[in-house]
């Protein structure tokens, strides 16, 4: 089974198991460190999470995996928070985060809306207006960036 339809499934097995426990999926990733397979899930709830929590996604998910038995290949499961740096993934994590500071990398160089064209954006979040990121840069100038063209965007820790 090809690695997208691994985080695929595993997405969409984990969706219920999480909803039920107050959780939300914030990545999946499904991918060869080393010799070995890792299916790692990054989860999150409003006010962090715990350990437990971690435990009881991992334990849990372990036996709906046994049962499902697709992944072919051995792997190594990581349940773990995204940490402070949490990564936006989805369009509703653009609104839940309005007034954070963040990194936004391109795909391609997109010009600020001063003009000057860069990769790489820092600044506060202002929002999601129609398919476009609204940030007010550490410059002071203010950018608007399409999620398309959004190759990672993360929370910044804020000292």
């Amino acid at each position: 089974m090809a690695t997208t339809d691994v985080v695929t499934r595993v997405s969409e097995l984990a969706g219920p198991l999480l909803a039920s426990l107050g959780l939300e999926l914030v990545d999946c990733e499904y991918k060869r460190e080393g010799r070995a397979m890792v299916l790692r899930l990054f989860i999150d709830r409003e006010g962090g999470i715990t350990l437990d929590d971690c435990a009881t996604v991992s334990r849990e998910l372990s036996e709906i995996l046994d049962v499902e038995e697709f992944i072919s290949e051995h792997y190594t499961l990581e349940v773990s928070s995204p940490g402070l740096n949490r990564p936006l993934k989805k369009a509703a994590d653009y609104q839940r985060y309005l007034g954070r500071l963040v990194r936004v990398k391109t795909f391609e160089l997109l010009p600020d809306d001063a003009g000057n064209p860069r990769k790489t954006f820092l600044g506060e979040l202002l929002g999601l207006d129609e398919g476009v990121v609204r940030l007010k840069l550490v410059e002071g100038q203010t950018a608007g960036i399409p999620l398309q063209k959004i190759a990672k965007a993360n929370l910044e820790f804020e000292f």
